[in-house]
């Protein structure tokens, strides 16, 4: 995706070096730098990015990015992906299941003129999500 960066933007994963661990040895074959915030920095810290950087931020959850978009991260477009089986979820494809507050946020940011899809790998259809 031409991304340069990535900022992985998570409470829990911010304070957690096994997670990162992880996540770093991944991130090592796209050839872009990783970064680990909690929401709040990156909410902060979001407004002094380099021009020249272009980042690919991922969250956890629909209510994640809707607290990144109301501290005035500006985010474009959402690709929906890995929301995994859960009790009280339904499916809207193979690899995404939503409950209604997921459902309620995806909607919120459909309203704030993000654009929200499902795409599994970038040349895939993207599916875009309506409620």
């Amino acid at each position: 995706m031409g991304a340069n960066l990535i900022l992985v933007a998570n409470d829990e994963v911010a304070s957690d070096p096994l997670q990162q661990k992880l996540m770093k040895a991944t991130a090592e074959s796209s050839g872009a730098e990783i970064r680990f915030f909690s929401l709040e920095k990156t909410i902060q810290i979001i407004g002094r990015a380099a021009d020249r950087q272009k980042i690919f931020i991922v969250v956890k959850t629909p209510k994640d990015v809707k607290v990144l978009v109301d501290g005035g991260v500006p985010i474009d477009e959402i690709n929906v992906g890995n929301m995994h089986f859960a009790p009280g979820k339904k499916e809207l494809t193979k690899k995404v299941y939503v409950d209604q507050s997921d459902k309620d946020d995806l909607h919120y940011l459909k309203t704030k003129g993000i654009n929200v899809y499902i795409q599994d790998v970038p040349g895939d259809h993207k599916t875009e999500i309506n409620f």
